[in-house]
């Protein structure tokens, strides 16, 4: 009884994609973040030591491959790294609103073909079958560019509408601001309801 006399409360998001494009977006965003640079490190590290150190590409490893080189030889770590991305693109999907909506999709859009390009790699490194007749495992995209630059190609096409999406989105107008339940523009929200 005393339930039904308690006040209306406003609902709280009650499950983890509410939570996290939620009250925790901004937190979610920028671990989000912090792993895609991670990943960017280790690109532009190896593109370094490629384009500017000469190394040959056996030897070129980012940063973590030269502490533990089989990780840059396992598919386990490009796939995984391509699902997380996936994963991650997806799942805070639902904070972005308007404009920073759309750029936000072309990434998760751009990522899945990115992702089924890894997937391909991995299948054939774990079943030992490699597709077009080559000697390695090879993705679509690979029998036109160098698996480098083709990589760093894709985490660019991936990373600048993610930027462009992450601007608009912590640049909110006042219908996106209206629209938008995150937690990125507190002193916004609170600038419009004075």
């Amino acid at each position: 009884m005393t339930e039904l006399l308690k006040p209306a409360t406003t609902a709280q998001p009650r499950g983890l994609l509410d939570q996290l494009n939620g009250p925790h977006h901004r937190a979610a965003l920028n671990v989000f973040l912090f792993i895609v640079i991670a990943h960017w490190a280790e690109h532009l590290t190896q593109a370094y030591q490629i384009w500017v150190l000469d190394w040959p590409l056996p030897k070129s490893k980012g940063m973590l491959g030269l502490a533990y080189p089989w990780l840059v030889t396992s598919e386990w770590m490009h796939y995984g790294y391509a699902l997380i991305m996936l994963i991650g693109l997806f799942t805070l999907r639902r904070g972005f609103v308007g404009r920073n909506r759309a750029w936000w999709t072309a990434a998760l859009v751009i990522q899945f073909w990115h992702h089924i390009e890894h997937l391909l790699l991995f299948v054939q490194a774990q079943s030992g079958h490699f597709l077009f007749g080559k000697p390695v495992a090879t993705s679509l995209l690979q029998l036109v560019f160098p698996r480098v630059e083709l990589h760093l190609f894709y985490n660019t096409v991936v990373f600048l509408p993610m930027v462009i999406a992450m601007y608009l989105h912590l640049r909110p107008n006042a219908a996106e601001l209206a629209e938008s339940s995150c937690s990125c523009h507190p002193a916004e929200r609170q600038l419009a309801d004075a």
